[in-house]
């Protein structure tokens, strides 16, 4: 399956800001956050489809997965 990822912050550093990615099906969140090598003490959101999520969340053909790192008092 292929899902859209967005980066923010510090998060694009040496990576990308938007791409594509490719997945095997019945992958989550935190399949996701391996495969690209995120580090999870940076990562302080996830949003699937502009809703906050937990790394455990199913994802399907087509989400949008965006991560942030904590902005501000997060």
């Amino acid at each position: 399956m292929e899902v859209n990822v967005r980066l923010f912050g510090d998060l694009r550093e040496g990576r990308f800001e938007q791409q594509k990615t490719q997945l095997e099906e019945n992958s989550r969140v935190i399949d996701l956050i391996n495969k690209h090598q995120l580090p999870l003490e940076k990562v302080a959101v996830c949003f699937v489809n502009n809703h906050s999520v937990e790394f455990g969340q199913p994802l399907q053909n087509g989400d949008t997965v965006a991560f942030s790192p904590p902005i501000g008092g997060m």
